[in-house]
């Protein structure tokens, strides 16, 4: 009885991340849908519509939400970059994966910070990124 009540008021008073701890959203999910949808229109301007998600990470704690996303075509196509605004990176990291900081606000996922076929851990030393719940970004 001692030890429940102490693991209650440890539980109470941690702070919010180490309570609450990072988690993926399930297949088919609302939420996991809305924060697909939120960063959809910004990769369709890029590389044409229609594109669809494979989710390589998706973590959400506190309201933010970290994503690595890999676009392609409906049914699985792969998008041939060369036709698209990010043809460059076809010849620089050949993948247009989007890594995304998102926070919820008013009811939807906005996006806050996003790398496009980054080549390093872009976040490393980033202030804002420091101050995110553990667990919710790469290590």
């Amino acid at each position: 009885m001692i030890a429940a009540a102490s693991l209650a008021l440890t539980l109470a008073f941690a702070e919010p991340s180490l309570a609450a701890g990072a988690y993926e959203p399930a297949r088919g999910s609302a939420e996991r849908a809305a924060i697909n949808d939120a960063v959809r229109p910004m990769m369709e301007a890029r590389l044409g519509a229609p594109v669809e998600f494979v989710v390589e990470r998706m973590q959400v704690a506190e309201g933010w939400a970290f994503v690595i996303l890999l676009p392609q075509r409906p049914g699985g196509k792969a998008i041939d970059l060369s036709q698209t605004m990010l043809a460059d990176l076809a010849e620089i990291s050949g993948d247009a994966s989007l890594y995304a900081l998102l926070r919820e606000a008013n009811g939807r996922w906005n996006i806050i910070d996003f790398a496009i076929g980054p080549t390093d851990a872009f976040w490393y030393g980033q202030p804002l990124y420091e101050r995110l719940p553990a667990g919710l970004i790469p290590q």
